[in-house]
């Protein structure tokens, strides 16, 4: 080989060499200029407000929404409400009206098609999950270091265990919750006061209280059954479970219970404490001290027999217990009676209460990523459903307008009204019809700051909210199972028609048409045959494989 043809192939080669090399270097410095450009981006929206106390934008925005359409206010295009956003933060809402009753469906749809509005509101933890394999809504959590009203209430609210529950597979979440500061136990038992008063029973605060304070009941009124439910008992079962270590009722879930001391789930309905409480309710019924159509009974049965003196125990919450004094003043007369809800009832694992602090939140749609003025959107975002100052405009509206504050204490105007709190009846014009806010697909009810959360309750309300939040303890979340597809979806087709089995049994057991001590052990066998070892060991095996991307 000549040493002119030598040099030429080491040429060639170091000419090769520094085109991928100048190649690679061009990439990577592309690369890290557009994530620079997305941090600066971020850093320069609202810069002069690092907090996002309150948002403006220097220029107009335009933002589109899917809005959930609520037929007790319809919606108006020329609500205040708009108005005073627009006033606020230079910013406009763009929306894709939909009939609540259709919401889910259309929301389905327009994701589906790719045709999503960018903010997707009144989307409940676990709806998400359906759009996450296509890439069709964002994974929220890439942005919340861009949120800071939402992250700050996460640390100071020590929610972070919640959020976690959120995560999916990749370890990310998908949907942005709405939060609350405190626990509101909104669902209990409501009793005749006057009837326990005028007998000088005490107003139980347990389960055993309730149990000897409906014997002496039937003990003096042989000819009433005392307590008669409402929801089919799947309230009350709801609020009683944590009490006895387990789940029911509305609460009952997959089956699957998260043992924190063994960090490991079980199958709940197949255990001695389940079977426990089933005992207790069974002693009710077959005692005459609960009705037996409680568990079958519509909801109108059950509370005519309420109002009407027939029972003195139901299931209720803090509107329904307006409700039925509503309808006892018809009935009985304005000062013939007292009602009352009292705190959730303690049990063998003691006062506690379980639930979430999560609620409704927010998806946003893959589309939001064309806006130009993505990360402004997302500041307004977390000005608008968590700040202090937009939770203040959009639950009581514009001060001197819809609202004044007299002592620190928020009161409406003269001359509106808000029936949904049971304020101002007198008053010409609603919160919500007329100007908008109060709405639920901007607010929680009992939602954000305490402070917030309170001025919409009434006396009663926060006085029972403080009680409990005193004397009950908030049991933590379990820990999510990061299932992928296909584990979810085998997971799904053992538990349902399980779970429809326990809940028959649950009902036998309790109305006494199967034995609690004769039919137990087959009831057990036909769980395992149905599928309870085989789904407690998938939910183990991927619990323990991907519980660190939780940390």
């Amino acid at each position: 080989m000549s040493r002119k043809f030598k040099i030429l192939i080491v040429t060639i080669l170091v000419l090769s060499l520094l085109t991928t090399l100048f190649a690679g270097c061009s990439s990577k410095n592309s690369s890290e200029t557009q994530q620079k450009e997305t941090q600066q981006a971020a850093q320069n929206t609202n810069s002069s407000d690092p907090e996002n106390k309150h948002f403006y934008s220097e220029k107009p925005l335009e933002f589109t929404m899917l809005y959930s359409e609520h037929p007790a206010y319809p919606y108006k295009e020329d609500w205040l409400l708009w108005k005073a956003i627009k006033d606020m933060t230079n910013v406009s809402l763009k929306l894709t009206v939909v009939p609540m009753s259709d919401y889910d469906q259309k929301r389905s749809l327009l994701i589906s098609t790719g045709e999503a509005p960018e903010i997707i509101p009144k989307t409940y933890p676990g709806q998400e999950v359906p759009f996450i394999p296509s890439g069709a809504i964002l994974p929220i959590s890439d942005y919340i270091d861009e949120m800071p009203n939402f992250s700050r209430q996460i640390k100071e609210w020590n929610l972070q265990d919640d959020l976690n529950t959120l995560k999916q597979k990749d370890g990310k979440f998908y949907v942005l919750p709405g939060l609350h500061e405190i626990f509101v136990q909104d669902y209990s038992l409501a009793i005749r006061l006057d009837i326990f008063e005028k007998n000088n029973i005490p107003v139980p605060n347990s389960w055993d209280e309730l149990y000897d304070a409906l014997k002496k009941l039937k003990e003096i009124y042989p000819n009433i059954i005392p307590f008669s439910d409402r929801w089919q008992g799947k309230s009350l079962l709801n609020v009683a479970a944590p009490t006895f270590g387990v789940q029911a009722g509305w609460g009952a879930g997959n089956g699957m219970y998260y043992y924190r001391d063994k960090d490991e789930f079980g199958f709940y309905p197949i255990t001695d404490d389940y079977k426990n409480m089933l005992s207790y309710f069974n002693k009710l019924v077959k005692e005459g001290l609960m009705d037996p159509e409680s568990f079958t009974q519509n909801d109108d049965q059950a509370i005519q027999k309420f109002v009407t003196g027939k029972s003195f125990v139901i299931s209720t919450n803090s509107q329904e217990l307006v409700n039925l004094r509503n309808k006892m003043k018809e009935t009985m007369g304005e000062d013939a009676f007292k009602v009352v809800k009292i705190l959730p009832p303690a049990g063998p694992k003691g006062a506690v209460v379980a639930g979430g602090r999560l609620e409704n939140g927010i998806m946003i749609s893959k589309n939001a990523l064309k806006n130009p003025n993505f990360h402004e959107m997302l500041k307004f975002i977390d000005w608008l459903w968590y700040s202090e100052e937009g939770q203040t405009l959009t639950k009581w509206g514009v001060e001197g307008v819809t609202y004044k504050k007299v002592d620190g204490k928020f009161e409406l105007m003269p001359d509106v009204t808000a029936g949904f709190l049971g304020l101002n009846p007198n008053g010409t014009k609603d919160l919500r019809k007329d100007f908008g806010f109060g709405n639920g697909v901007f607010i929680l009810m009992y939602g954000g700051p305490k402070e917030l959360a309170y001025s919409y309750m009434s006396d009663e309300d926060r006085k029972f909210a403080e009680e409990l939040d005193k004397t009950r303890e908030l049991l933590p979340p379990a820990p999510p199972v990061l299932f992928d597809e296909v584990q979810r979806e085998q997971a799904n087709m053992i538990s349902q028609p399980l779970m429809d089995y326990v809940e028959q049994m649950t009902l036998k057991f309790i109305l006494g048409q199967a034995s609690l001590e004769k039919d137990w052990d087959n009831y057990v066998q036909q769980c395992r045959a149905k599928g309870a070892d085989k789904l407690t060991q998938l939910t183990n095996e991927v619990y323990k494989s991907t519980k660190d991307m939780l940390k």
